[in-house]
């Protein structure tokens, strides 16, 4: 599978960036991918590399370039319990320095990097994100409603912007939640805006999942739900790129 690192220019400067594309040449419909607040590692180059397995051209940029290329902060290779307090201490401020204005300036930034390559077709993108990337991807597609056609978010507060954001939602949406994060009651509040908003959507809880399922660097980690993301990102993508 062909990777590359790539810089990617924005309005505060080059954002660095890791692709991962089908090999044997031609285009493909262009994918990003939004980290975790961790960023940029291992586990995030192998989630990109199996999506590009299925077609795509996979851009993950580095959400915290102001700061420094990535790994922005030192992590360990497993992120365990013992640790996760000290990762998340230097995480946070990264996290909350990273405005909604420096989300969307990013954003057009990231898509028109990614529209522009000579791997990457003609037509519309997906966006997809994990934790704090599944609501920057949220805001991505609410952002550039005609430009992309699918957004995708798993274990993220996709909620937090409220009904403003989801009433400019022209993509198919889907959300895959963690139990842990989200009760019933709260995923029928979110469900029943997203119906009010007129969004095509699917909004989930994965069952006996906390925060993070997706990540096998983590303690969270649950391999049955990685697998189910798969089963439910894929066809979106397949239905809502399926031109390309």
């Amino acid at each position: 599978m062909p990777t590359k690192m790539l810089q990617i220019p924005t309005a505060d400067g080059q954002a660095d960036a890791f692709a991962a594309f089908p090999d044997g040449g031609g285009r493909h419909r262009g994918v990003l991918m939004y980290a975790d607040g961790f960023g940029i590692r291992p586990v995030l180059r192998e989630m990109a590399r199996e999506l590009a397995g299925h077609g795509y051209y996979v851009l993950v940029p580095n959400l915290f370039y102001r700061h420094g290329p990535a790994p922005v902060i030192e992590l360990p290779e497993y992120i365990g319990e013992e640790v996760r307090p000290a990762v998340f201490a230097q995480v946070m401020p990264l996290i909350e320095a990273h405005t909604p204005e420096r989300v969307l300036s990013d954003a057009d930034a990231y898509l028109r990097f990614l529209t522009t390559q000579p791997e990457v077709s003609a037509g519309p993108v997906a966006v997809t994100g994990y934790c704090i990337g599944g609501l920057l991807a949220m805001r991505t597609a609410a952002a550039h409603p005609g430009q992309v056609a699918a957004a995708a978010g798993f274990h993220g507060p996709v909620g937090a912007d409220g009904p403003d954001l989801l009433s400019k939602l022209t993509a198919q949406v889907y959300l895959g939640h963690a139990e842990g994060d989200m009760s019933p009651e709260a995923l029928g509040e979110l469900n029943q805006a997203l119906d009010a908003a007129g969004v095509s959507y699917t909004s989930e809880i994965y069952p006996g999942t906390i925060h993070g399922f997706t990540m096998s660097d983590t303690d969270a980690f649950n391999p049955a739900a990685l697998q189910r993301h798969w089963d439910c990102l894929l066809p979106l993508l397949g239905r809502t790129l399926a031109n390309g």
